[in-house]
C-alpha cells in the first residue's frame, strides 16, 4: 500500500481551475483551427525532440521531423533509434491503460527497444542518480521491491480522489523516485503523465509539456530534488508541473488562435505581433532556420509560419537572400 507521499497545497485549487478553463478554451479553438492536424503534428515532433533532448539526444527538431516522415537522417544511429522509439510510444498512447503494469512495461519497451538490454523489464540491479559533479543525489528503490512498488503506485492512481492534474504529477514524481528501469526512467515518467492527462482530456496527447520542461531543465530537476529532501513530499514537484502545464496550455492557445484567425498582410491587426515578433527574434539568432524549424520551435504549423513569413516579407520586415535550400533570412 502506497503511503501518503505529498502534502496538499491549497494554492493548487486555483491553478487547477485555471487549467480547466484553459483546456475548455483550447478545445473550442481546436474545433475552428484551420490546420489542426498540422499543429498537432508539429507539437508531437517538438515533444519528442524535447523529451529525448533532456536525456542527451543530439537530433535537431528538423531531424526529428525527418525521422517522423521516414526520411534518412545523418546522425548517430542510437540517437535516431531513440527518436523512432519515442515516436512509436507516443503514437501508441490510445492503446495504453495508465493503470496497468503490463502496459507500463510495454511502453518502456517501445521507448527503449534496441537500446537497452532490459527493455520492457524492471531493472535487476541497484542504481544511483548523480548530479553534474558526479555526486550521488538519489538512490533508486531496491530492485527486488520495484515491481511491487510500481504495481502499488498504479493501483493508487486508479483509485485516487485528487484531480488528474495532481495525480498525474504525483505519479510522474514517484516513477522518477522509484527509478524502475536501468535506463529510460525520465522518458517513461514524462510519457506516463501525458498518458494520464490524455485519458482525462484527449487534447493532452498533443500538448508540448516536455518542451517547457526541456527549456527549464534546471527547475525540473530541482523540483524533483526538493521533493526528496529532507523527506519524501512530492508537493514541490506537483506545484512545478501544474505551472508547466498551465504555461503549455497558454502557448497552445496562442498557436491555435493564430491558426483559427488566419494571417493577412496586416499581421499586427489580424492576430497581434506575438508570433511575428517571435519569428523575427528566432531569425536574428539563426537566420538559416527553415519554416519547419520555426514551426516546431513556436508550436504552430509550417503553413502558419509560411503565411507569417509572406506577410513579413510583404511588409518589408525581412527578405530572403540566396536559394530556398541554402539561403538565409535578412531582417531589414
Amino acid at each position: 500500500m502506497i503511503p501518503q507521499f505529498y502534502t496538499k497545497d491549497p494554492a493548487w485549487n486555483g491553478r487547477v481551475e485555471c487549467i480547466i478553463e484553459l483546456v475548455g478554451r483550447v478545445s473550442a479553438l481546436e474545433e475552428v483551427t484551420q490546420d489542426r492536424l498540422e499543429l498537432r503534428r508539429a507539437n508531437r515532433i517538438w515533444s519528442v525532440h524535447s523529451s529525448t533532448a533532456i536525456e542527451g539526444n543530439q537530433l535537431s527538431v528538423e531531424q526529428v521531423a525527418s525521422v517522423a516522415r521516414g526520411e534518412p537522417v545523418l546522425a548517430p544511429p542510437r540517437d535516431v533509434k531513440e527518436v523512432e522509439n519515442a515516436l512509436a510510444a507516443y503514437d501508441a498512447l490510445d492503446t495504453l491503460n495508465p493503470w496497468a503494469v503490463e502496459d507500463f512495461l510495454r511502453a518502456h519497451r517501445l521507448l527503449t527497444e534496441g537500446l537497452v538490454a532490459e527493455s520492457g523489464a524492471f531493472r535487476t540491479v541497484y542504481v544511483d542518480i548523480v548530479n553534474a559533479a558526479g555526486e550521488v543525489i538519489h538512490t533508486g528503490s531496491r530492485p527486488e521491491k520495484v515491481s511491487r512498488l510500481i504495481a502499488e503506485l498504479l493501483e493508487w492512481g486508479s483509485q485516487a480522489d485528487d484531480h488528474p492534474l495532481v495525480v498525474s504529477s504525483a505519479a510522474h514524481f514517484l516513477i522518477e523516485h522509484i527509478h524502475p528501469f536501468r535506463d529510460g526512467n525520465g522518458r517513461i515518467g514524462r510519457l506516463w503523465q501525458t498518458l494520464i492527462l490524455a485519458k482525462w482530456r484527449p487534447i493532452f496527447a498533443w500538448m508540448p509539456v516536455e518542451t517547457l520542461i526541456s527549456q527549464h531543465q534546471g527547475a525540473y530537476y530541482q523540483a524533483l530534488q526538493d521533493s526528496r529532501e529532507p523527506d519524501i513530499d512530492a508537493a514541490p514537484f506537483i506545484g512545478y508541473m501544474l505551472q508547466v502545464i498551465e504555461q503549455a496550455l497558454v502557448g497552445y492557445e496562442n498557436s491555435a488562435q493564430v491558426n483559427a484567425t488566419g494571417v493577412g498582410i496586416n499581421v499586427g491587426i489580424n492576430v497581434g505581433m506575438e508570433t511575428p515578433a517571435a519569428i523575427t527574434h528566432l531569425l536574428r539568432e539563426d537566420p538559416t532556420l527553415s519554416a519547419a524549424a520555426l514551426a516546431a520551435r513556436l508550436g504552430v504549423s509550417p503553413r502558419t509560419v509560411e503565411r507569417h513569413l509572406t506577410a513579413l516579407k510583404a511588409a518589408g520586415v525581412l527578405r530572403r537572400a540566396g536559394s530556398r535550400k541554402s539561403g538565409h533570412w535578412v531582417i531589414n
